[in-house]
């Protein structure tokens, strides 16, 4: 696939909340169709109102425009999304570079039925440490705890 070298930026939460959660809902709709659509809709205005405003946010752009982004709390990444479209293109790799040169170590959480993120965390040299049957939600959706040494 091409690589757009994208450019990362801080989140600017005037001109991006709604774009990110879009960003959000698309690739979380494709990525966990297991949760379902509907719980999916609804957490997106945590996102907007919760999420976004209270973690480290960086987006990627490619020609100013949102194509993912990357949420960090401390050394932990919240979250790390790309534009169902704009996957493939080195997006997420350049995001969590960025998170790396600015942090470290990092660690996160993924869902291990979302195989394509454990492939990629796994590819980028994230190692497993623990995982938990449940989501923080309390849902059976198994997690993984994933550790990358900066």
């Amino acid at each position: 696939m091409e690589n757009q070298n994208p450019v990362v930026r801080p989140f600017v939460a005037a001109t991006d909340t709604k774009k990110l959660s879009g960003i959000w809902l698309d690739a979380s709709l494709l990525a966990h169709p297991f949760i379902g659509a509907s719980r999916l809709i609804e957490q997106r205005q945590l996102i907007e109102e919760k999420y976004l405003p209270n973690a480290e946010t960086w987006v990627a752009c490619h020609m100013g425009e949102p194509v993912g982004f990357i949420s960090l709390m401390d050394t932990f990444i919240g979250g790390i999304f790309v534009a169902p479209d704009q996957q493939g293109r080195g997006i997420g790799r350049t995001l969590i570079t960025h998170a790396v040169d600015r942090k470290g170590a990092l660690s996160l959480e993924v869902y291990t039925e979302n195989e394509q993120a454990m492939r990629f965390y796994t590819a980028f040299g994230f190692v497993e440490v623990s995982r938990r049957a449940n989501d923080d939600e309390g849902f059976p959706f198994q997690n993984a705890h994933l550790r990358l040494k900066g």
